[in-house]
């Protein structure tokens, strides 16, 4: 049974940070491209940073320079390390793991950047 599951999200004020982690499990992870995606309200799912071809990383344009992603490879787990953040970077924050045919989500993380 896969399980992706992301944890680490809350309430930060601006200029702060914050680290989201996302643990797999059920899968070889690391075969998997693994990628983190945010939805806010009223709007559609969109890239935050992922891992394509191995190794690749892909950055939205909104988060470049602030954000950053990694994975551990032992511990099954991918993580993003959000620094600066803005109130424009409340959502919920989404897991994803693909690899052929297989694409798997977490249940998401709520991010809420407010003073």
């Amino acid at each position: 049974q896969v399980q992706i599951v992301e944890s680490g999200g809350g309430l930060v004020q601006p200029g702060e940070s914050l680290r989201l982690s996302c643990a797999a499990s059920g899968i070889i992870f690391s075969i998997y491209d693994m990628g983190w995606y945010r939805q806010a309200p009223g709007k559609e799912r969109e890239l935050v940073a992922g891992f394509t071809s191995g190794s690749r990383i892909n950055y939205g344009d909104s988060v470049k320079g602030r954000f950053t992603i990694s994975r551990d490879n032992a511990k099954n787990t991918v993580y993003l390390q959000m620094n600066s953040v803005k109130p424009e970077d409340t959502a919920v924050y989404y897991c994803n793991a693909k690899w052929n045919r297989y694409d798997f989500w977490g249940q998401g993380t709520q991010v809420t950047v407010s003073s």
